[in-house]
């Protein structure tokens, strides 16, 4: 295997100073469900090279540094010459999908102990679905709720004064009991945080060892229900993602003993952070390998002439979808890990369990269903030979003849009798044949796809059909082609290296970081003076943040947002704020806003009430985002091809499409630009595969990217 150098948007700098920095060598490393990707780019020359390895999900720190000793042999580099670690993690992620909240206290105002029981009266997906629908288990059971005296009103008043004697009194329960985990949310502390910074210091005193989350430093936001849960969900993952990071620090100082190479970590938010930094917002990391994702194939897209695009990420163990419009991805603050609701910024994504090691199985009706239960890397598919004892969509590209006998350029050979001899028992079960019964998974899993695709367009009032999509991950462009059908997209763009997009998209990214304060105020009666003093101080913590992550004060640049609604709505709109002007924030700026959320209102539900004095526009929340600019190397085109494809012929092979086809087998690197290639085909590389349907083609673009294309609209395949 050899480095591979191919035209990439951008780097990052983790550690964000110029003045800290060491070597040339900047490392991107995503650890997915079943391979960890690396990507290296070399500062002086841009040249890219990419690289995976098997996850170990039993200590995800392995598969980094495994990675990230491969991507230095690969390029023929040493650890002295790493500039900057980048890294998407799933372990807060994963912990939370599997439940693992372990042993949390919390503690709330008297009178408030059951504000996880009450959690909210929406019923998911809606009525039709749900007449059965039981909330979910309390994160903390109650008999772990500990209450204390004193509040505050919703404008930060103190109406009763803190009790210190029932906070000793709570905290000493926790230390007996060995739960060393707490997190505290009082009332209103989003307004006025002095009740809760108190609490702090009472569980300093009485039991230093505990590890303790306050929501008025988590989320500054009101909604108490979410603010409770958001708070327990970032107490709950950070005792794991604080060991996780000092481990991988620890074994980095190891690889090159004195010196610390500057490590970051991806946030759902779509920036990075800090590793030092980010143990302490652990909460932020929940989507990090995903929104690294998106990042990269948005950038790719819009330098490819695509700005507004529709992306599915596939792994080994689910797809990620989203869409992208103007070049950026859509963020939300509405979004949940697992059963948990976590109010935090974040890339808006929908997951479906439709990877490649997602199991093929049966219900007790004899009905075929795929996912959302996955083989992962351990065992893995059939195919893989380590104790997998049941069918996957690896297998069934197999079996059809759609992948190669291998994965990663051979270094992983498949066993395509097992793969056969596991479809085929499913396949008598069912009475059909064997090329049927994987015909039937893949179907299955390309329609979970579209599906998940639907909700980030069409649910929210988008044309999917005006959205050409990029796949990408190692399954990511398996199913292209008949996505493209079901969809009825125009084009399908499928990036150079598309397993590794991810890990490009951490080299990609700014450092970002997200401060909101609740002020709800009527438009009418908005006093400007009091949110000029909102606004100051959420900038002040954005820069000194963005200070201590090494910028210099003349790199900064800052976003300021506003949640807005009409009175007596439930739910806000996210609105863009203009550029406050030398004179600071006055009326015009303030109707600026306004109207621009009159105008997203209407883009978002059909209809405002602009003009309409009886419907009055209501500020709830103030936004600031503090960003550390990353440089960006210029993107490169590729040769352009001789439009003969022949040099770039692998071999010829049987591949089951809508039936068995002799079918030429490519090798993309041998590709140019203004190539062509026409389905029955299959375009393989070091860590993916792209079968081209019949009645498709696949076009190189300047850039290396295949766009692949129906040859005629609208016919079923």
């Amino acid at each position: 295997m050899e480095a591979t150098t191919v035209p990439t948007p951008g780097s990052a700098d983790a550690a964000g100073s110029a003045g800290r920095r060491q070597g040339h060598i900047r490392i991107g490393v995503d650890t997915g469900g079943t391979f960890t990707d690396i990507v290296a780019v070399d500062t002086r020359t841009g040249d890219v090279a990419t690289t995976k390895t098997p996850s170990t999900p039993a200590d995800p720190a392995d598969g980094f540094l495994t990675g990230v000793r491969k991507i230095l042999r690969l390029i023929d580099a040493v650890p002295a010459d790493v500039e900057s670690i980048s890294h998407g993690t799933t372990v807060a992620t994963n912990q939370l999908l599997e439940g693992k909240v372990g042993d949390i206290g919390f503690i709330a105002n008297d009178g408030y102990e059951f504000v996880l029981e009450i959690a909210r009266q929406s019923v998911p997906d809606g009525y039709g679905n749900s007449y059965f629908w039981v909330k979910p288990d309390r994160i903390v059971p109650a008999e772990r709720v500990r209450t204390v005296g004193g509040r505050m009103d919703f404008r930060g008043n103190e109406v009763r004064p803190f009790d210190t004697a029932s906070a000793r009194a709570a905290v000493r329960w926790f230390r007996d009991h060995g739960i060393s985990t707490i997190g505290v949310c009082l009332l209103h502390s989003y307004a006025n945080d002095a009740h809760e910074l108190a609490m702090l210091e009472v569980i300093r005193d009485e039991y230093p060892e505990a590890v303790v989350s306050l929501s008025s430093q988590v989320l500054r936001e009101y909604r108490e229900y979410e603010r409770s849960m958001t708070t327990l969900v970032d107490a709950s993952v950070k005792p794991k993602v604080a060991a996780y990071v000092s481990g991988i620090a620890a074994e980095l100082e190891k690889l090159d003993p004195g010196r610390v190479i500057p490590f970051s970590i991806m946030r759902s938010n779509g920036g990075v952070l800090s590793a030092a930094e980010v143990v302490h917002q652990p909460i932020t990391t929940v989507l990090s390998g995903p929104a690294a994702g998106a990042l990269g194939a948005a950038l790719i897209a819009a330098n490819a002439g695509y700005p507004s695009v529709v992306t599915c990420d596939g792994g080994g163990t689910s797809s990620d979808v989203t869409v992208v419009q103007n070049g950026r991805p859509s963020l939300t603050t509405e979004g949940s890990v697992g059963a948990y609701p976590s109010k935090i910024p974040m890339i808006d994504l929908v997951t479906v369990g439709a990877g490649g090691g997602s199991i093929a199985w049966l219900t007790a009706e004899k009905a075929l269903k795929v996912g959302p239960r996955s083989a992962g890397a351990d065992p893995g598919p059939l195919c893989y030979r380590k104790g997998g004892t049941e069918p996957t969509i690896t297998d069934a590209h197999l079996v059809l003849g759609r992948i190669p006998a291998h994965l990663l350029g051979g270094e992983i050979g498949l066993d395509a009798d097992s793969a056969r001899a596991g479809i085929g028992s499913l396949a008598a079960e069912l009475g059909l044949d064997e090329a049927a019964c994987a015909t039937g998974i893949l179907e299955i899993s390309a329609w979970n796809q579209a599906n998940a695709l639907r909700q980030v367009t069409v649910k929210r009032g988008l044309d999917i059909r005006d959205f050409p999509m990029v796949t990408f991950g190692g399954s990511g462009s398996l199913l292209a082609c008949r996505l493209i059908d079901i969809l009825g997209l125009p084009a399908v763009l499928v990036p150079p290296n598309p397993g590794n997009v991810s890990a490009y998209g951490l080299l990609t990214v700014d450092v970002r970081n997200d401060y909101v304060q609740t002020s709800v105020a009527r438009h009418q009666d908005l006093d400007l003076a009091e949110v000029a003093r909102i606004r100051s101080t959420l900038h002040e913590q954005a820069r000194t943040a963005l200070l201590r992550e090494g910028f210099a004060e003349a790199d900064h640049r800052f976003e300021i947002t506003a949640d807005l609604r009409y009175f007596g709505q439930a739910f806000e709109v996210r609105v863009q704020c203009p550029p406050i002007a030398s004179d600071g924030i006055d009326q015009d700026w303030a109707e600026a806003v306004a109207d621009s959320f009159h105008d997203g209102h209407r883009a978002l539900y059909g209809y405002d009430f602009r003009g309409n004095d009886a419907q009055q526009v209501e500020w709830v929340n103030l936004r600031v985002t503090g960003i550390g600019p990353i440089p960006r190397p210029e993107i490169r085109r590729i040769a352009e091809g001789t439009g003969d494809t022949a040099g770039a012929l692998i071999e010829e092979r049987q591949v089951h499409f809508d039936g068995w086809h002799p079918t030429r087998v490519y090798d993309r690197a041998r590709l140019g630009a203004g190539d062509r290639i026409e389905g029955p085909a299959v375009i393989q590389e070091f860590g993916s595969t792209v079968p081209i349907h019949p009645g498709f083609h696949a076009v190189v673009d300047p850039f290396g990217n295949l766009v692949l294309t129906p040859d005629t609209q609208g016919v079923m395949r």
